[in-house]
């Protein structure tokens, strides 16, 4: 059944943020806008002074929600199988048009809900595609960090600290084929069923988990550190890992590596090889 939220006043409120997010920033900044157009979206700083009349959904895995979050946001991860009927049942709850976020510029997550709830007849639904990370670094006070409000800048992961740990497809894939037939590492795809779509690329080597599953993931990790394995982690764009960075730094693994640009930088690869 279709929802549809009638208040003139959410209607306007919702135009008003249509047009000053569509008004700023080029699609060079926000790829996605590009990929996804007519969605609605907002900038930091409309969000911002708009906050108290705004509804916040964080449309990413739990894990990555409780690892750092809008303050008051809830958790609605687009990649569950019951993405339309929760939202359907959450717009009762409210008067607020309801807006989504995910990890940063290059995380569609945010659109992609938009998306989803406006095909199910839901209406006023707002992407900020921002993200959280600009938003922590921006409003320390209205994120939480690891369940702690205000945000300590020093308690958030570097870039250099993050990317340090970046390595080309080339090397990823370079890696695990000289490793083969050893036990010396072991890859994990964390990509969530949504963006996994059941294929993995390295058939007989990975594991996996995706971030919402804690319990399997924290699994995986301890059977590493316990094996004395390198870790070899990809995600869809690059953007879910930094929230396993806090775990793996948490469990004292220091031998671990990303992919660079996730699965699609590793689809790149392959293109480029033709």
């Amino acid at each position: 059944m279709s929802i549809k939220v009638k208040t003139s006043f959410l209607s306007s409120l919702a135009v008003v943020f249509y047009i000053t997010g569509n008004a700023q920033a080029s699609t060079s900044e926000f790829p996605g806008r590009a990929e996804f157009p007519g969605i609605p979206i907002i900038e930091i700083q409309d969000l911002r002074a708009k906050l108290d009349d705004s509804f916040i959904v964080d449309a990413r895995s739990s894990y990555e929600y409780d690892t750092l979050r809008i303050k008051d946001a809830v958790n609605l991860p687009v990649a569950s199988e019951t993405f339309e009927q929760d939202l359907a049942a959450l717009v009762k709850t409210t008067n607020k048009p309801i807006v989504f976020y995910c990890n940063g510029r290059t995380c569609y997550k945010s659109y992609l809900a938009v998306k989803k709830g406006l095909k199910a007849g839901i209406k006023n639904l707002i992407a900020f595609d921002a993200g959280i990370f600009e938003w922590a670094k921006a409003y320390p006070d209205k994120a939480v960090l690891l369940g702690t409000s205000p945000v300590n800048p020093d308690k958030l992961l570097t870039k250099e600290h993050l990317h340090a740990r970046f390595i080309t497809p080339e090397a990823f894939s370079d890696k695990i084929a000289v490793n083969n037939t050893t036990k010396k590492i072991m890859v994990l795809d964390v990509r969530d069923k949504y963006q996994r779509a059941g294929i993995g690329f390295f058939p007989g080597m990975e594991r996996w988990t995706s971030l919402d599953d804690q319990k399997k993931l924290r699994k995986y990790l301890a059977l590493a550190k316990s094996n004395k394995q390198s870790l070899y982690i990809y995600d869809e764009v690059g953007q879910q890992v930094p929230w396993l960075q806090y775990a793996l730094e948490e469990e004292g693994i220091k031998d671990y590596y990303f992919m660079e640009k996730g699965a699609t930088g590793y689809y790149a690869m392959i293109k480029n090889m033709h």
